[in-house]
């Protein structure tokens, strides 16, 4: 399998610069620029996000199905205390790499920023920076970050007003919704971060 391309790098400090005129280095500003924001925010970077959140849910389904056997009294017998180790054992299983998975994409999101600054501050194009500017890749991660964060914060409040009662649910049906709620509302602001990044650069280039 054919290792991803790596990151455009941040460009050369000014003493060791060697275009040999301006258009040039608008050519590669350009196209650093380009795939930078496309790590950032394309669609690529988009499916992961969504891929990254649905296995961290996945994981914390399994778990969370293990703390409802664990606190549910009526279900305390040795056969259910198997089942009960084999969820938690999958659940950790798939929810750590996840976790790690999006901690990489955290890191990965801070150096896309950090170097289109860079890019950003060595020239001004008008032509390739209208294209940066463009809302369309800030409003569909801050609109989907906003549905993430409004669904948390449903599944905290309202869902277990629903599922948890004398007869419905008890500790481990609360602390699984709690933490399916934790997981949107992070993924949301996340999202609604590199949104917010976005944003803070389209208004730069324009100034």
């Amino acid at each position: 399998m054919a290792r991803r391309t790596p990151l455009p790098p941040p460009p050369p400090p000014a003493g060791l610069r060697t275009w040999p005129g301006r258009d040039a280095l608008l050519a590669d500003r350009a196209h650093a620029m380009a795939e930078l924001t496309k790590r950032q925010l394309g669609v690529r970077r988009l499916v992961f996000f969504l891929l990254f959140l649905a296995a961290c849910q996945l994981g914390w389904g399994l778990v969370g199905a293990a703390l409802i056997g664990i606190f549910d009294e009526e279900m305390v017998d040795p056969l259910t205390m198997i089942f009960v180790g084999v969820f938690a054992v999958l659940g950790v299983c798939a929810l750590i790499p996840s976790l790690f998975g999006v901690v990489h994409g955290l890191r990965a999101d801070i150096t896309c920023r950090e170097r289109l600054a860079q890019w950003a501050g060595l020239d001004r194009d008008a032509t390739h920076d209208r294209a940066i500017r463009a809302p369309g890749f800030g409003i569909g991660w801050a609109v989907l970050s906003f549905a993430l964060c409004a669904l948390g914060l449903w599944v905290a409040f309202a869902v277990p007003n629903m599922f948890v009662g004398p007869t419905r649910g008890g500790y481990g049906t609360v602390a699984y919704f709690m933490g399916t709620a934790l997981l949107l509302w992070a993924h949301g602001l996340i999202g609604l971060t590199k949104a917010y990044a976005h944003y803070r650069l389209a208004i730069r280039l324009g100034s």
